[in-house]
């Protein structure tokens, strides 16, 4: 047992070996004084294999024959837990341990740590009695008692108890809140908290009572219990309150179960999650029952899962399903008015890549009839490189294979809004070779080669205008050049300039197979030189095209980058297909520009848009950021014009601003604006206040969706969430603990 520097070490055998049982007990007392180990054995040498205690203190002396005390800046330690005191008193007789305070016992790797004013207990600290007791849950939660019990080395029973998060600085402070119980028992193993007669308080002031009252204490992520209620208010649904139920499965599944009740309707939603070895499911629903509508019980359920199949295959799925088409928008569970199951497997590996996928769709929108829309779609693709030694460049192989199913039988166009035929039914059969090369001469100058062969064969039923099935073989080619020129300045930044350019070339004339897939074309920066802008192969550009570009990045020393493109292409013979929007629909198209901007103070610019001769935008969009420690600020802008090859009869144009700004340590707030620039008013608006402490966190949001085209009825929104820090469901909140001057 080592000393202290200048105590006396002149001990008698016996005083020595009774301070080695007492470090012995110490050492049994601190493993079990937290944690639940087993109890500490009499025998020496079982004690001694454990791991090795140390006791500290100024003096060490036997009072009689079988009481030691230790007196003096008593320390005991083991490992990481470390007990003081100022006094203990070892009775070997009655195994009984009495410690005079101020005691303080740490459990770092628990997170305990439990301060008291005198102690009585029996050897391995299972059971006794702490006077002036005070515990401290992962520097978070606060239990301050009268006295305390130990029992059986796994629950403290507390009595008259104080229960907090909250700092408390003066001796005259009160705590915002505290719940204060008549009996408290902590269970370290299930590290569980049960209150009998729990009052809750705040500011000290009584705000309701429960008879019973169990917490998981701050060291538990998943507790069974209730989580905090969040009260709404709604124009369409009334005030109301949402109360979670959180029900853990083992460890690797849960159930989260939300009573909704408010003065126009009652709902359960409900959540259910589940890890497994190779995969994750997520299930997400609710039942209501309202007065506002006749539809009786209502109701929705989405899900959706990941899972690792052999041979390095994955499965992606997604379901959805819902009542009625008003419910999803009813109950503000999401702004989608088409729902989508889907199904997909597929493998990636460094030379080839293989999918397959399911997908059907369901239309909540009144003016689409499901039977006209795309019921079921069913997709295949496989591609494959090839690189051989003694033949220059890359092959690659590609097979696509699509099948789209409706539910009418017309074979002509309906009364319904939709364009297309009522009734069609399509399948597409791909099979694309192709072959490319790059080599470099000159000053630098890169040219590429590409020659491409595509078989498809198109099948079509339910369709009058159609011709059942058609094969066609398209040839195509391609040559490109590129000259990258790049310079490094003196102070380390880089320049890049690359002037691209390319010639190509399709073969055949467009066949009369229906267009399916291709009704969208985005002309962008991924697609200036291709063969074909169309996004599948029931389309393909025909003739001969020119484009060409400019590429330009700097990336400055400061931190701070730079980029633009621009590029355009040239047509022999205008593709009726294209769409107004698509800016493609003229012998030359219009002027591709791309540009975005970084800096290391956060700001970020991203900007795309499609450039007419009239020096007008025919499709744009925007976005603008600026982050940090205590702000995020972006703005968004889109630009569709009026487009009926792509079922727009009114042009769009909108803003969009959200915010995340730290008004003070604890206070938080965040907005969003919607403005539509066509209509010149307000679609959306949202505001957001969040306070939050080490020991509670209020969050009001507000939210407002005015009438629109797509939304009738205009609605305000009003939540409400109050939540008590320092329990394990509620995650920590340890960064906004104050300082007591």
């Amino acid at each position: 047992m080592p000393l202290p520097k200048g105590a006396c070490r002149h001990h008698s055998r016996q005083e020595r070996f009774m301070a080695r049982v007492l470090a012995a007990v110490l050492a049994g007392g601190l493993c079990t004084v937290v944690p639940a180990l087993p109890a500490f054995a009499q025998d020496t040498e079982t004690t001694e294999s454990q791991a090795p205690a140390l006791l500290i203190a100024d003096n060490v002396f036997v009072d009689g024959e079988d009481t030691l005390v230790a007196t003096g800046n008593v320390e005991a330690l083991q490992g990481d837990y470390r007990l003081t005191a100022t006094k203990i008193t070892y009775d070997r007789v009655g195994n009984l341990l009495t410690i005079d305070g101020p005691i303080r016992v740490e459990d770092p790797e628990n997170g305990v740590l439990i301060l008291a004013d005198q102690a009585e207990v029996d050897q391995g600290f299972m059971n006794g009695l702490i006077r002036g007791a005070r515990m401290v849950i992962d520097q978070q939660l606060q239990l301050a008692a009268v006295e305390a019990r130990r029992v059986d080395g796994r629950y403290t029973q507390l009595s008259r108890v104080s229960v907090s998060s909250c700092q408390v600085c003066g001796a005259n402070e009160v705590p915002l809140w505290q719940i204060r119980a008549s009996r408290v028992i902590h269970d370290q193993q299930e590290r569980q908290l049960y209150l009998d007669d729990a009052q809750v308080r705040l500011l000290d002031v009584p705000v309701f009572w429960l008879p019973r009252l169990r917490l998981p204490d701050p060291t538990l992520d998943r507790a069974r219990g209730f989580l905090f209620p969040t009260f709404t208010s709604s124009t369409l649904l009334g005030f109301g309150v949402k109360v979670p139920y959180f029900i853990p499965i083992g460890d690797s599944q849960d159930v989260t179960l939300a009573p909704h009740l408010t003065t126009k309707s009652k709902s359960l939603e409900a959540r259910y999650r589940r890890a497994f070895r190779y995969g994750k499911l997520t299930m997400t629903g609710a039942i209501s029952g309202d007065d506002f509508r006749d539809d009786g019980l209502r109701g929705y359920l989405f899900a959706e899962g990941t899972f690792r199949l052999p041979r390095n295959y994955t499965l992606k799925f997604t379901t959805q399903s819902v009542s009625d088409p008003a419910y999803l928008n009813d109950y503000n569970i999401t702004s989608a008015d088409r729902l989508v199951n889907t199904l997909e497997v597929g493998r990636v590996a460094r030379d080839r890549r293989i999918s397959f996928g399911l997908e059907s769709y369901y239309t909540l929108r009144d003016y689409e009839e499901n039977a006209t829309q795309p019921g079921v779609i069913a997709t295949f693709h496989t591609d494959r490189r090839f690189l051989w030694d003694r033949v220059p460049g890359e092959f690659r192989l590609a097979a696509e294979a699509t099948g789209l199913q409706r539910d009418s039988t017309l074979d002509v166009d309906g009364p319904d809004a939709d364009a297309e035929v009522d009734g069609r039914d399509s399948w597409r059969l791909s099979v694309e070779g192709s072959w490319q090369n790059r080599w470099t001469f000159g000053p630098g100058l890169r040219l590429g080669a590409a020659g491409n062969l595509f078989l498809d064969h198109y099948v079509t039923d339910q369709d009058a205008a159609v011709p059942n099935q058609i094969s066609r073989a398209t040839p195509g080619a391609a040559v490109e050049l590129r000259w990258p020129l790049m310079r490094v300045e003196a102070d380390g930044a880089r320049s890049l300039l690359e002037p691209v350019a390319q010639i190509g070339w399709v073969g055949g004339s467009r066949g009369l197979n229906a267009n399916e897939e291709s009704t969208r074309v985005e002309f962008d920066e991924a697609n200036l030189l291709s063969l074909s802008r169309y996004p599948a192969a029931d389309r393909r550009e025909h003739g001969t095209t020119y484009a060409a570009g400019l590429r330009w990045l700097h990336e400055a020393r400061a931190g701070w980058t730079a980029a633009l493109t621009l590029g355009r292409i040239w047509q022999d013979d205008i593709d009726p297909a294209f769409s107004r929007s698509s800016g493609l629909d003229s012998l030359e198209s219009d002027w591709l520009i791309a540009g975005r901007f970084t800096n290391p103070m956060g700001m970020t610019l991203a900007a795309r848009g499609l450039l007419d001769e009239q020096n007008r935008f025919t499709k744009a969009e925007a976005r603008a950021g600026w982050s940090n420690a205590r702000m995020d600020l972006g703005a968004s802008y889109v630009l569709l014009t009026i487009d009926p090859d792509e079922g727009r009869n009114r042009a769009t144009s909108e803003w969009t601003f959200d915010s995340r700004y730290e008004v003070t340590r604890n206070w938080e707030t965040t907005t969003e604006i919607r403005y539509d620039l066509v209509d010149r008013r307000l679609d959306r608006v949202g505001l957001g206040l969040q306070y939050r402490n080490e020991c509670i966190q209020v969050g009001l949001g507000a939210t407002r969706t005015f009438a629109s085209s797509t939304n009738l009825e205009p609605s305000t929104d009003i939540d409400l969430t109050v939540a008590l820090s320092g329990f394990g469901v509620d995650g920590s909140a340890k960064e906004y603990r104050r300082t007591c001057r």
